[in-house]
C-alpha cells in the first residue's frame, strides 16, 4: 500500500498557493485516475484508489502545514505502515519552478510541513519535490510561498502537475525511477534523431 501524502493549507484562501502544490497534485491524481470522492479520516480528507495494480490511500491533511504530521503518523500507525510506503508531495524551494525531484529521507530545509511529518514519522519517507524557486531573500520566504501562483507561471505549473498525474502509475509500486524518466520525457520530449519525421534538416538551426 502506498500513502499518498499532499502537503498544504485547508481552504479556498489558500487554494491556489504556491505551499499548495501537494495539494494540487494529489487532486490530479485522484481525479485522473477515478479514486473514491474524498471523505474526512485521520485528520485529513482521504480518497482510496489504486496505481499500477496496487492499493493507494490519497490524502490531504487539514491540519495546516505547520502540523501535517499529526494526520500522517494516524495513518500510518493504523494501517501498520512503514515510514517508507509514504510519499509526500510539496514544494521545494530548492528546485527552479517547474523542475521535480524524488528522495528518500533528508533534511527538511526549513519546510514546516517535512518537520512536522519528520516529527511524528521519522525521516525516511519518499518525497515527490515540486519546485517552485525562491525569491531570493529569505526574509520574503513566508509571503512568497502563501501567495499564488504569477500568471506566468501557471502554464507551467500547469504542465508539471498533469505530467505527474499521467505517469502516477508508476508511484504504486513505487517504482520512482520509471516515474521521473517518463515525467521528464513529457516536459522535455527527446528531440527527433536525424532523417525521422519531424527532424530538423542538416544545416539548420533550431531555436532554444
Amino acid at each position: 500500500m502506498l500513502l499518498l501524502v499532499g502537503l498544504g493549507n485547508p481552504g479556498p484562501k489558500y487554494e491556489k498557493n504556491r505551499h499548495n502544490l501537494g495539494f494540487m497534485a494529489v487532486d490530479e491524481i485522484v481525479r485522473r485516475h477515478s479514486f473514491s470522492p474524498y471523505r474526512a479520516r485521520f485528520q485529513s480528507l482521504v480518497a482510496e484508489g489504486s496505481l499500477g495494480g496496487e492499493k493507494v490511500l490519497a490524502m490531504k491533511p487539514t491540519t495546516f502545514m505547520n502540523e501535517s504530521g499529526r494526520a500522517v503518523g494516524d495513518a500510518v500507525r493504523f494501517f501498520k505502515l512503514e515510514p517508507s510506503d509514504a510519499l509526500v508531495i510539496h514544494d521545494e524551494l530548492d528546485l527552479v519552478a517547474g523542475k521535480f525531484r524524488i528522495k528518500q529521507g533528508g533534511g527538511h530545509a526549513g519546510h514546516n510541513g517535512l518537520r512536522s511529518v519528520d516529527a511524528h514519522i521519522g525521516k525516511d519517507y519518499h518525497r515527490l519535490r515540486l519546485g517552485v524557486g525562491h525569491p531570493g531573500d529569505k526574509n520574503r520566504v513566508h509571503g512568497y510561498v502563501l501567495s499564488d501562483f504569477a500568471k506566468a507561471e501557471i502554464p507551467v505549473f500547469d504542465k508539471l502537475i498533469d505530467a505527474i498525474a499521467e505517469c502516477a502509475e508508476k508511484l504504486g509500486d513505487k517504482s520512482f525511477d520509471a516515474f521521473m524518466t517518463n515525467v521528464s520525457r513529457i516536459l522535455k520530449p527527446p528531440r527527433p534523431k536525424p532523417g525521422t519525421p519531424g527532424a530538423p534538416k542538416p544545416g539548420t538551426v533550431s531555436e532554444s
